[in-house]
């Protein structure tokens, strides 16, 4: 999640979030929190319309599931409990939703599997029906014209 996101979240300015990140960064590591590169910032910037006037001055941080959680030992306050409960929640739903398609995935895989035999069968008898009938062929050998008459 986005800083400025988050600090919407926990009714702060990003301003005092990333305060607080940089007064603890010995519990943000690179793996709870990073900077986006400039390239990374340039392209969520062009997904989101916003003015060239004014914004961001410096590059955003991203922060992952832990880095999430890690904020709400940071940021001391009941709303950034609560709000943090709910984000962890929803993260938990998010992995359950991608555990759940990934395993209808692998049911239709198995299906598909199963059935393509059958398929092909079936496609190879239509294909065979849609062919265009044989052009007459010459007899082979010879073949008495009628023209001595």
């Amino acid at each position: 999640m986005m800083d400025a996101d988050l600090a919407k979240l926990y009714g702060v300015t990003t301003k005092v979030l990333l305060q607080s990140v940089k007064r603890n960064m010995a519990r943000f590591p690179a793996d709870f929190t990073f900077v986006l590169t400039r390239q990374e910032f340039t392209i969520l910037r062009s997904q989101i319309v916003t003015s060239s006037w004014g914004g961001r001055r410096t590059l955003p941080y991203a922060f992952t599931e832990q880095g999430v959680a890690m904020l709400s030992s940071v940021l001391r306050s009941e709303r950034a409990i609560a709000v943090n409960i709910q984000i962890m929640r929803t993260f938990v739903r998010i992995r359950r939703m991608i555990s759940n398609n990934e395993g209808l995935s692998r049911r239709l895989d198995a299906l598909e599997e199963k059935y393509d035999g059958q398929f092909k069968v079936v496609f190879d008898a239509i294909r065979q029906i849609m062919r265009p009938p044989n052009p007459k062929r010459n007899p082979i050998g010879f073949v008495k014209t009628d023209k001595s008459k």
